[in-house]
Formats: C-alpha cells, structure tokens, sequence
C-alpha cells in the first residue's frame, strides 16, 4: 500500500497530548507513527507524522474486527453523538470506523452522515431505534449556518430573529431581549436541550398575532386544542407525542416506556420512517378523573397553620405558600377559568386526621397539599375510593409512587444526579474525574457509581474539598494534563472554593471541564472566568429577573404584599399556576400532564412513573461556552 504522509513541526508549549488532540488521533496512534515521542525526546522543531493517507487503490492485509467488505449504509448524526458513543452504540472498534469514514474527524457535525457496516445496524436495531425498514434518526434540518458578524448580522436576519454571539448566554439573551427564558424556550422548540450554538440564528421575539408568554401559561385549554408549549397531547382515550428534530424510535421508546410492537400496533405508519411533526399514539390512557360537576373546578388547599405555639416555623411557611396560590388563583380566575377554592388548616401531624372532615368528597376535584409524606397518605387512603387528584408540593418519596392520582412536584435528586452523569459522559474523553462531596457523600457516590457503569476504566476520585483537585501530568512530557471536576454539594461555602479552583485550574490549562448538581450565586459573579472550565450547571427555583412574564409576577406580588416573593411564596405561586393550567373544561388534569412548563422558577415535566404518579423530573442546564 502507498501512503502520503501527513506531518506537524512541534512548536513551543506544544506537548503529544495537544497534538494528538489537535489531528483526532490517539496518544497511542501518535506514538505508534513516531516510536521517539513515546521515548520523550520531543523537541521545538521536531517533524512529527500524524497521519497517513492512502492512495489509489489500497490494500491491506489487516483484518478489521467487523466486515468492511460487505454491505454498508449510512447514520445521521444527531446532537451530542460523538465518536466513542457510535462505537459503543454500534458495536465497531474505532480504528474500523476510521477506515470506513477516512475524514471522521471534519465530519462531525449535526446532520454529517457517517458510514457504518449495514450488518450492524441491522444487528442492534432494537437498540438503535433502527427495525423493518425505517430510519436510525430523524435528521435535523440542516441550514446555512450564518457567520457570526456583527457587521452583517443585522442583513442576516430579521428583527424579530438573533444570531447567536460565542459568548451568549441564556440570561444575557433574555435580558436584551426582555422576554423570559420560558418565552425563549417556546419560540425555539429544541433549544432547551441542544443549548447555544455560536452562529445558530434563535427567535427572540414574538410575531404580532401570539398571545404573550402569560396568557400562554395560564389560560384555560380548549378541550381539543393542546397546548402551545406541548410536543405531547392527548388525543382521544390516547397519549400523544409529536415528533421532535433528532428523534429516534428507541429514545421515544425509552421515554414512554413502551416496547416497539406496541408503538407499531398504535401507528402502523412507523414502518414507513418517522417524520418531524407526525403525531404518534404512545400509551392508552387510563380513564381520567373528571370534576363533579359542570360548574367550577373546586379546590382544596391544605396547609400547616396549626402547629404549636412554639414551632412557627412551618406556619411561616404555610402562609408564604398561600400568598403566592392566591396569586396564581386569581390570575387563572381573571383568565376565565372557573374556581372554588377552599383552605383548610392542615393542623400538625398528630391532630392532621380531624382536618379530613373537612373534605366533601362528593364535590371535591383538586387537592393541593399537604406538605408532608405522612399527611399525604393519609389523604391518599381517604380519597382511595374518588380517586380525587392529590399534589404533592414537597413529600417525594418511593412509597407515594404506588398511587396513580398522585402528583409530586418536587425533583428528586437522583435526577439532577442522572443529568451529571449524561453530561459527563458526552464530554469525557480519558481525563482524571474528581467529585467534590459535603459530609453526605450519597450523591457523589451515586454520580461515581454510574459513570463506572459506562467508563468501566475511568479515574474518578471522590473528595472533600475543592482544593484536593489536582491537574493530571503526562507521564511523558511531565507537563499539565486536563481533569473535569463535579460538585455534589449544595453548600454554599463548597461552591464558592469550587468556583475558586476551577478558575485556576482552568488559567493553567486548556481542556478543564467543570459540572455542578446545583445552582451557586458565585456562578453568575464569576460567569466569564468559569466560561475557561466549560462549567455545566443545573439550575432549579432561580428566577430570571429581567424576564417579561418574571418581572410581571414579582410586580404584582410586591403590589400586593409590599415585598418580594419568599422560596415559598415563589413555590406556592409556581406549583398552582402550573396545575390550575393544566385543567381543561371537564377537570381531566391527567390528560394534560404531558405538557413542559416552567413557571416562575421551577420547570415542570412530569413523567408517570412505573408505579403509577405523576413525577416531576423537570430541570433547566446551563452551559457556559467559552
């Protein structure tokens, strides 16, 4: 076989992980076409080969350790799908898909095709959301990506249209604009979840004929139109879902927990390929809860104000909670919406058992609280035989999860663990991992444990503090090597030495990539230096002040009470604005359980768990792009 070789002059501060990176090859591959690198004699000026290239007609003698003679076809790359997952997913070593995708590397953009062997894609099928003839992916339309040019930006697109600047934001796009990052997220469907891509042109105003962002969140449903926001419906006695951009077959599998026969018996056309904006039948519903009666949607708001004279604590928290309710009750009353609202005094634990007297079951259509895990299966049993739906605003625990008229609005910690360990994955490529824990290692043992489950010979280290992160060293060159670093705590103290030491780690290398579980007020002060270590962070009940529909809420509420919304005024406000939302004409709360709301501060997206409630598993991530 004759080759032409490809070559790189070693130039200062130049070490064989950066050039090894900088042409898509392996250390090892580096090292195999150049034996005195591996010996460390790596001087400026060296010559060094990094790649070979065949010419006509190669041949070879090697054998791959999949058929590359037969039958081949082609993947389109959907977001996030990088190299290492398309070897896992496929089950092809990478050297044989190199071979078959000579210049991998340049194309590994959204919507690039990658060739695989046809015998694999059709083995893993199942897997790979690939069966009887239609599609891996759905393709994202792929568009001209406009340059990012301030002195032609304006000639690209129109007013109500932006092109995003490397160094955007989330927070600094709402501010400009003044809209709110729900409003961002509902004008570009997919944004949420692909996040800021420098260059992408986003929607940043509405057209003069949409409603605006509140009338949107609250207003009362037509009983056959589904809401704006929604890429899930119900449709008759079905759940539906409209196919989104990237789709595949196994991750709407995945998400409705339903078996490919399944979704082929309730859309026979699946067989033909799947098609952005097609409306598919997911699950048969159950057979919903409707209200009582033809008149208005009555409400039980049952909270703590009770407790003894000595425990104020959560009587304060009973009362912050009601102020923000009766904001969002009067708001979906002044929106059209029919209401009978009743609060009853929840008491303490031990007297809680007289307060059920007070429910009429015969008339009874909503249940807001009570705020703790024993108070609401006491309910639960009560309203057994009504099946009345129950919201829980803070109990989340596993034994609440049997009851399927049961809402919890309240995000388990295991799914912002679950969110890390994604993120982690899709930007691992062989880095040192350290997990920054508080005195409660749970949670960071629960991110190492399934991070092991994918990168069986992955380096992580679970730690105590921040300072003990410590830049990896080549073993070859002796210099600096890049970690990714995770915080599992929600201390704020924690936070800040974290923030601390990824701003450091970060000036003295390149490559640095930090994650956090939880929000810290340091990441907003700090935001342009944690822009150097890449830091992803999930975000829950942080109120984007400068958003329209935001400033709006916080406005009238300090009108009405003469200061700004508590957590807990904020936590009443959100978890009734998004409920009351959710009812339609007829009290089937169930039949719209499927939309993704975010309300003032909390993302709501509910999933009905295996048990049979409703729970939320709504987070926002925040990526700060450098």
């Amino acid at each position: 076989m004759v080759f032409a070789q490809k070559t790189h002059t070693v130039v200062a501060k130049e070490n064989p992980y950066s050039i090894s990176k900088k042409y898509g090859i392996s250390i090892d591959e580096l090292y195999r076409l150049n034996p005195k690198v591996k010996d460390g004699k790596l001087n400026i000026g060296d010559v060094l080969v990094v790649s070979k290239r065949a010419e006509e007609k190669p041949k070879t003698t090697e054998k791959p350790s999949v058929s590359l003679s037969g039958n081949v076809t082609k993947i389109v790359l959907q977001p996030k799908q990088t190299i290492y997952g398309i070897t896992k997913q496929y089950h092809i070593a990478e050297a044989d898909l190199r071979k078959l995708n000579p210049e991998l590397d340049s194309h590994l953009k959204i919507g690039d095709e990658v060739t695989l062997p046809a015998e694999n894609v059709k083995k893993y099928a199942d897997k790979n959301a690939f069966n009887r003839n239609f599609a891996v992916t759905i393709p994202a339309p792929i568009a001209d990506t406009p340059k990012v040019d301030a002195s032609t930006e304006k000639s690209n697109v129109d007013d109500s249209s932006y092109v995003i600047q490397p160094k955007d934001n989330y927070y600094k796009i709402t501010k400009n604009f003044g809209i709110s990052q729900k409003d961002l997220f509902e004008m570009n469907p997919g944004l949420e979840e692909k996040g800021l891509q420098p260059g992408a042109v986003i929607k940043v105003k509405k057209s003069v004929n949409s409603n605006s962002s509140v009338k949107e969140t609250v207003a009362l449903q037509d009983d056959n139109k589904p809401a704006k926001q929604a890429s899930v419906s119900q449709e008759d006695e079905y759940q539906t879902y409209t196919v989104q951009d990237g789709d595949t077959v196994f991750g709407i599998l995945n998400k409705f927990g339903i078996t490919l026969d399944q979704l082929i018996a309730m859309n026979p056309r699946v067989t033909d390929g799947l098609k952005t904006g097609m409306v598919l039948k997911v699950k048969k519903l159950e057979s919903a809860y409707v209200k009582k009666n033809e008149g208005a949607l009555n409400v039980i708001l049952m909270l703590p104000f009770g407790f003894e004279a000595s425990d104020s604590k959560y009587r304060s928290m009973a009362t912050d909670f009601l102020t923000g309710a009766k904001l969002a009750i009067e708001r979906n009353a002044s929106s059209g919406q029919k209401l009978e609202i009743k609060v009853v005094d929840a008491g303490s634990e031990s007297s809680f058992r007289n307060s059920l007297s007070q429910i009429n079951q015969e008339n009874t259509d909503l249940i807001i609280g009570p705020f703790f895990k024993s108070n609401v299966l006491d309910v639960l049993d009560y309203v057994k035989s009504k099946k009345i739906p129950v919201v829980a605003p803070f109990a989340n625990s596993p034994e609440l999860r049997n009851f399927n008229n049961l809402v919890i609005t309240e995000t388990d910690e295991e799914v912002f663990a679950d969110r890390i360990v994604k993120e982690v994955l899709q930007a691992y490529s062989d880095q040192k991992i350290y997990i920054v824990a508080d005195n409660d290692s749970q949670n960071a043992n629960y991110i190492k444990n399934n991070i092991k489950k994918q990168l069986k010979n992955s380096n992580i280290i679970i730690v105590n503090s921040a300072a003990e992160i410590q830049l990896d060293t080549n073993m070859m060159t002796g210099q600096s090597a890049p970690v990714m670093a995770i915080l599992a705590s929600k201390e704020e103290n924690l936070g800040n030495e974290f923030a601390q030491r990824m701003m450091s780690l970060s000036s003295e290398t390149t490559g640095v990539k930090a994650f956090s579980m939880y929000y810290h007020s340091v990441f907003d002060k700090e935001e342009e230096s944690l822009r150097k270590a890449n830091l992803v962070y999930l975000m829950d009940r942080k109120i984007n002040t400068d958003g329209s529909f935001e400033k709006e809420i916080l406005a009238t509420y300090k009108k009405l009470y003469c200061k700004t919304p508590s957590k807990y005024a904020i936590i009443g406000f959100d978890v009734v604005n998004d409920i009351l939302s959710r009812e339609n004409s007829k009290g089937e709360l169930f039949k719209q359980m499927s939309k993704t709301q975010t309300q003032l501060a909390t993302k709501f997206e509910y999933v009905k768990s295996k048990e049979g409630a409703y729970v939320n598993t709504g987070c926002r991530v925040v990526r700060l792009i450098p």
